[in-house]
């Protein structure tokens, strides 16, 4: 039992005296950190160029890492992204030996304590001009002085929505020092592009790359110039969200509108239709232009609204003109014979229009032989009147010549009684004259109310093939639109 008890004691006495000579080198380094501290600002001042010649320019190098997107505001066009921004650079008047120090290499102090570049962003939008984060700098043995600062930007952006919302855009971060010019203070690129390794995905812009340019500017009211690096952060909107909120149902809504054509003109719902569909279309319309800037760039979905609205429009206003050709009377006009040939003929056969008891199943021949075979009764029926009447009148030409003969015959035996049956004979012929008159009358009334009917029935029949025509039509015009579109989108 001891000799298992020796190497645990033994362990916990290593662990202890490493404990102790570690808390001795820790406090051997703060007590040489204090007095570096102190040696060192002593006499130093933050007000001014840390170099030694006046006449050199200092070198900052500048880099930054997007952290995140946090707003894209396209109306008033306004990015707010999350930057961690370093600027690195050397203060002459800041070094030490660090083997005089016990090998200390680097401390951190407050960043307020040591001279800084006022590199600001140029393009920023934010009503707060407040100080950058006063974090600690990294200040190493031989003068190098590294700041690493979280900061929240609102820089300026010119968007572009005329693909919208399939768009791409270009949103500058231009930083620069503000009062020191390039033969001061010379901004050089860490990177040849921003550091995007720890960008947390935003779910509605995708990053294309951010690419950094370091630009010199002489501007009109200095000769020095003035050295700056410009950020291009590259977007491209994810358009699933607008796909499906506000283009879908466009197109949805837009194959509504043809089929307002094939509805029956006796419904009455054929304009509510149209009507229904144009307001449908202008609250989605209003919905993109309140999150649109106001600019004279119009978004592609703009375009597809404004186009399917004007063509609902189109489509509303012919049909109420085909309503009125449905409606047309006795009072109108015959259908014209171009209309009976090209319309009647022609277009009813291409767009399947049929009249009561015909549909496309149905023969040409058997159409051709029923036609033909009304066509013979109908002759049958008039020759069968024609010649009963004939036949009657003509007996009753001859009753009249006998009549005629027989009176003639008792005038002159002067028989009174038959004279009397005469008379009677005559006044039956008479009335059996007036009933053939008044049944001719019906029967051309009859004749002139089919007519009517005839023409009517061809007015709505015209109005049918319009309908189906216009349908046909509006149909291939909303396809090719929504084909338009997407193809924009790819």
């Amino acid at each position: 039992m001891k000799r298992e008890s020796l190497p645990c004691c033994s362990f916990s006495v290593w662990l202890v005296f490493t404990t102790v000579i570690l808390q001795g080198v820790e406090s051997a380094q703060g007590k040489y950190a204090q007095m570096l501290f102190n040696e060192l600002f002593a006499g130093y001042s933050n007000a001014l160029r840390p170099v030694e010649d006046t006449d050199k320019a200092l070198n900052v190098t500048f880099q930054i890492t997007l952290s995140q997107i946090k707003d894209m505001d396209e109306r008033n066009q306004i990015l707010t992204s999350y930057l961690w921004i370093r600027q690195s650079w050397y203060d002459a008047y800041l070094k030490w030996n660090k083997d005089e120090y016990d090998g200390l290499d680097s401390i951190r102090i407050p960043s307020n304590l040591v001279w800084r570049p006022d590199v600001v962003l140029y393009n920023k939008a934010d009503d707060d001009f407040s100080e950058p984060v006063n974090t600690n700098v990294v200040l190493r043995y031989d003068g190098k002085i590294t700041w690493d600062a979280p900061a929240i930007t609102k820089s300026s952006c010119v968007v572009d929505v005329s693909y919208f919302p399939f768009d791409k855009q270009q949103c500058n971060l231009t930083f620069g020092s503000w009062t020191y010019n390039g033969n001061q203070v010379d901004i050089i690129n860490a990177l040849d592009s921003g550091d995007l390794s720890d960008f947390v995905e935003d779910v509605e812009w995708e990053i294309h790359g951010m690419p950094a340019v370091k630009n010199v500017i002489t501007y009109g009211c200095c000769s020095e110039p003035y050295p700056d690096v410009t950020f291009t952060l590259i977007l491209k909107r994810r358009s699933s969200f607008y796909i499906f909120n506000l283009l879908l149902p466009c197109v949805l809504i837009s194959f509504l509108a043809p089929l307002g054509f094939y509805l029956p003109a006796d419904s009455g719902e054929k304009v509510s239709l149209g009507v229904t569909v144009l307001l449908a279309l202008t609250v989605f319309q209003l919905m993109v232009a309140e999150s649109m800037p106001p600019s004279e760039n119009v978004p592609l979905i703009g375009k597809y609204y404004i186009a399917t609205m004007t063509m609902i429009t189109a489509s509303t206003a012919l049909t109420i003109i085909i309503m009125n050709i449905h409606h047309c009377g006795a009072e109108a006009q015959p259908v014209p014979q171009w209309a009976k040939v090209v319309i009647l003929d022609y277009m009813s056969k291409i767009f399947f229009v049929y009249d009561v008891g015909e549909n496309c199943t149905s023969a040409q021949r058997v159409k051709e032989q029923e036609c033909k075979l009304r066509k013979e009764f109908k002759s049958q029926k008039k020759q069968v009147r024609y010649e009963g009447v004939s036949s009657q009148l003509s007996r009753n030409r001859n009753n009249d010549n006998d009549l005629k003969k027989k009176l003639n015959g008792h005038v002159n035996n002067s028989n009174p009684v038959q004279c009397e049956n005469a008379k009677d004979v005559v006044n039956v012929c008479s009335c059996f004259k007036i009933l053939i008159k008044n049944i001719e009358y019906i029967a051309n009334c009859i004749s002139d109310h089919k007519a009517n009917r005839a023409k009517g029935t061809e007015w709505k029949k015209v109005a049918k093939v319009m309908d189906r025509f216009f349908m046909w039509i509006f149909f291939i015009m909303v396809f090719f639109m929504s084909l338009l579109i997407i193809g924009k989108a790819i």
